[in-house]
């Protein structure tokens, strides 16, 4: 949990922004309304969002001291599965509660779509840390 702490999350959050709004504004320029449409801008938001401060984080990246919490930073790039998860499981969430308030999907609908959500965030952050450690071991 400590080590996504230290990802890029002020410069996720603006990667985020932009990619949810973008996406707003797209469906409102093609005529869709609701509240449909921004569960989707928040829902793309938030997956932007976590996979860039998760991918940051897991690659040492900080919007803080680079010198700070060298040992947190080691053993993030050296386990960046569990470092994933963090961000994974937030996404998952997130996305939850966001199709459920906002939108008329059942739970189970709800429930799968932020699953796969919350895989995708895994999957992006793990595979940049596993490439991103193998090629720092390989040196």
């Amino acid at each position: 949990m400590a080590s996504a702490t230290l990802g890029p999350w002020r410069p996720a959050a603006t990667v985020g922004a932009l990619g949810g709004g973008v996406d707003l504004l797209l469906h409102i320029v093609h005529g869709h309304f609701g509240l449909g449409i921004l569960s989707g801008a928040l829902s793309i938001a938030a997956l932007l969002f976590f996979c860039v401060g998760g991918a940051g984080a897991v690659l040492g990246y900080s919007s803080r001291g680079a010198g700070r919490d060298r040992r947190i930073r080691r053993w993030a790039r050296s386990h960046p599965w569990q470092v994933a998860a963090v961000p994974a499981g937030a996404m998952f969430f997130f996305d939850l509660v966001v199709r459920q308030v906002l939108t008329s999907q059942g739970f189970f609908s709800s429930l799968w779509s932020g699953l796969w959500h919350g895989a995708v965030v895994g999957a992006v952050v793990g595979v940049v840390g596993a490439v991103a450690g193998s090629r720092t071991a390989a040196r």
